[in-house]
């Protein structure tokens, strides 16, 4: 299912819902753990993970850019800054599984935003998957999949 995105005052909210299968702990770890991260975002790896502490994000060209952790709460909140952007994911236990919401607070709409959705809809999809222990697809054609569907959205907004 396609992210909520809605129109702020001065600024975008896209907001991502999934209900995954398995314990908040699992959950947890997808996103705090380097050895986890890498399994389905392998250039973010965590450095210091408090509030005030940061994400590093390998650009490929061998700089790194820091991603300030801006709220934290242990198990259940997660929010950094992507880019000019902020990422905010919550957990919440229901049952034995995990409700998961990612928001991305997007300040300016940009030719790379459904890039970002898309990549965000994917790795969501693909952490489902490794905690499913599903078998994952080709990651590039689902992005590109989504990337239509975002940019298809995102122009609907203008």
């Amino acid at each position: 299912m396609l992210a909520k995105i809605e129109k702020q005052s001065n600024h975008h909210i896209a907001t991502f819902h999934r209900h995954i299968n398995s314990p908040l702990e699992d959950v947890w770890a997808m996103l705090t753990t380097n050895e986890k991260l890498a399994l389905w975002f392998d250039e973010l790896r965590v450095v210091d993970l408090e509030k005030g502490g940061y994400f590093s994000f390998n650009l490929g060209n061998g700089t790194f850019e820091k991603m300030t952790i801006t709220d934290y709460i242990d198990h259940t909140v997660l929010e950094f800054t992507w880019g000019d952007d902020l990422v905010r994911f919550e957990l919440k236990e229901v049952d034995m599984t995990c409700q998961l919401l990612l928001k991305e607070t997007i300040n300016k709409l940009t030719p790379h935003t459904p890039k970002d959705l898309a990549g965000w809809h994917v790795c969501l999809d693909v952490i489902t998957s490794i905690l499913n222990h599903q078998e994952i697809e080709d990651r590039m054609k689902i992005w590109e999949f989504w990337f239509e569907k975002y940019s298809d959205a995102l122009s609907k907004l203008s």
